[in-house]
């Protein structure tokens, strides 16, 4: 797919959907603020619509009802080919205010002959560059005035966008051609003030300055956005999970431009919804890179860095505005304190440790940062780089004591939350690469345990994606040594609300040896928890939160637990 008509079908999409959004108050009956503004053909005695991509409200041609997301995920996916998480990440971008949903909606339309309906919407009847009249009633004709050629006319204005890209893009590899293509114009960039961080309320990769001694190159800012709308062979594109790259559809934000470790580096932001880095060498050798990272709904935390460079086992970030001090430290190490972190004038870093990849888990570098007083005062917290252009936010839930209310997440810069990471730590590999915004330690259970009365901790370790999905670890911390011992991964679950504040109810077990050699099955569950059963080839109940049953090493047991408020759950595997 060329990167002009990606360019086309992004701008028409977002257009299509904003003809039908409404505001909450307006009234149901009337059309959508944005048809009212267009003028649409009248025809005496008759019903107009565009070929078939309108809502099914009576009789008609048409299979495809509801939404206009609706409609549009399920076109994205039989005519554009597109797999449902790359219509659902076009959607994102398009301003839809729901694609998962629309997305799932659009699985149950033209079933159960899904093949049939990719015919019909590719016959004339759905051709949305026509308008089709039909016999009305006068009934309906006085109650509902539409504007019926918004296809006809985004058919014409969609031709003429194509042609100018396609000028455009092909112009702009000639040299001293310049780029037709608002969105791929140096000089469109958009540059935001150097102070504007400390005078707005949106704390994000919106108020970032421009910074870099190359950030007025428009060679290079050229290059880089040629590279972004159609790169070559040469050029090598990773992007995170549930990340487009597409072109941009408006001028992005110019974030940086400057040499780093040996490459020209350019940082670009697109309207909220991801990051984008290019960098070419300075000297002959390797082709360029392009990566995109989602970065939608970042905040004070999870916009405070970038990764501007990686060179062997060390990276450099770039650093929000608004961070006043920077330091590093070992989660490995919870006693040691932390080591000062050189930052240049532009918001560059010195080279910072990465954890390893491979082989031994022997250190865990962590960025260390704290925000201006302008922003939060006294805020410390952690980012990890897990392998993405976006580190990661490392948090800590305390267990709640007594009756206290259910607690929320909080900075992992304490005594308590540093023991935590550091037996944990080592667990965060398994997420490397796999887009994680944040990653919340949870202490959601203490068990004393038999034979000798010492307690061990129970985590919900849960890493959230910028795409929505999550993934949760359950970690057992019996007594231990070191302070460094890994905990025992009990339970390992993807594409879960556990641990999140859409599910703050979970019971996990596992098999414990104790010092004597007898085996434990040992389980416990988050404060609603009141009772716990096990059943199988082990038998046994406990009034609580957790319960500690003798049984055979590997015995078949099925655990359940009771809550305050009524339902039962099972325990996470």
């Amino acid at each position: 797919m060329s990167a002009p008509y990606a360019w086309m079908r992004l701008r028409v999409l977002r257009t299509a959907l904003a003809y039908e959004r409404r505001p909450r108050w307006w009234p149901g009956r009337l059309p959508a603020p944005a048809a009212l503004r267009r003028r649409a053909p009248w025809c005496g005695g008759c019903g107009s619509s565009p070929g078939g991509w309108r809502r099914r409200t009576g009789p008609g041609p048409g299979p495809v009802g509801g939404a206009g997301a609706v409609r549009a995920a399920f076109a994205l996916q039989l005519l554009e080919g597109l797999t449902e998480s790359g219509a659902r990440a076009l959607l994102a971008e398009a301003g839809a205010d729901d694609p998962a949903g629309a997305v799932r909606r659009a699985a149950g339309l033209g079933t159960p002959d899904r093949a049939g309906a990719q015919v019909l919407l590719r016959s004339g009847e759905f051709d949305p560059c026509s308008v089709q009249t039909r016999p009305s009633d006068l009934l309906r004709r006085r109650h509902r005035t539409r504007a019926v050629a918004l296809a006809a006319a985004l058919c014409v204005v969609a031709g003429a966008v194509v042609v100018a890209a396609e000028r455009g893009v092909q112009g702009a590899g000639d040299e001293g051609a310049g780029i037709s293509v608002p969105a791929l114009d140096p000089a469109a960039l958009l540059r935001t003030a150097a102070e504007q961080w400390a005078d707005t309320s949106r704390i994000d990769f919106t108020a970032w300055p421009v910074r870099g001694d190359r950030r007025g190159d428009d060679e290079l800012l050229g290059r880089a956005l040629r590279a972004w709308a159609e790169p070559s062979e040469a050029v090598r594109v990773s992007a995170t999970p549930g990340t487009v790259d597409v072109p941009p559809a408006q001028p992005p934000q110019l974030l940086f431009a400057g040499e780093v470790d040996g490459a020209a580096v350019v940082l670009f932001h697109d309207r909220g919804v991801r990051v984008v880095r290019y960098a070419e060498p300075l000297a002959a050798g390797d082709g360029a890179a392009l990566d995109f990272a989602r970065t939608d709904d970042a905040d004070v935390t999870t916009a405070a860095a970038v990764v501007v460079s990686r060179t062997g086992d060390t990276a450099r970030f770039l650093l929000a505005p608004w961070i006043s001090t920077a330091t590093t430290r070992d989660l490995l190490a919870p006693g040691t304190p932390d080591r000062p972190l050189e930052v240049a004038p532009d918001g560059v870093t010195a080279p910072v440790e990465r954890p390893a990849a491979g082989g031994g888990c022997d250190s865990w570098p962590v960025l260390r940062l704290r925000s201006s007083e302008r922003i939060v005062e006294n805020h410390a917290f952690l980012l990890t780089d897990l392998g993405d252009l976006a580190p990661t936010h490392l948090t800590y839930t305390p267990k709640p004591g007594g009756g206290a209310p259910a607690r929320q997440p909080r900075e992992a810069t304490g005594p308590e939350a540093l023991g935590a990471w550091a037996r944990t730590a080592c667990s965060l590999r398994a997420l490397s690469g796999s887009g994680v915004r944040a990653v919340n330690n949870w202490a959601f259970a203490e068990q004393r345990l038999p034979e000798g009365g010492a307690r061990a901790e129970w985590l919900c370790t849960r890493a959230d994606t910028w795409r929505g999905p999550g993934r949760v670890l359950v970690q057992f911390l019996p007594p231990a040594g070191s302070p460094t011992t890994p905990a025992a991964v009990v339970a390992d679950r993807n594409d879960t609300a556990l641990c999140s504040r859409f599910g703050q109810h979970i019971l996990a077990g596992t098999q414990w040896k104790a010092a004597s050699g007898r085996w434990y099955v040992l389980a416990a569950g988050s404060r609603a928890v009141d009772r716990i059963e096990a059943t199988g080839q082990v038998r046994g109940t406990a009034d609580g939160p957790t319960l500690a049953v003798r049984a055979p090493r590997d015995a078949s047991v099925r655990l359940t637990a009771g809550l305050r408020e009524g339902g039962t759950l099972s325990a996470v595997r």
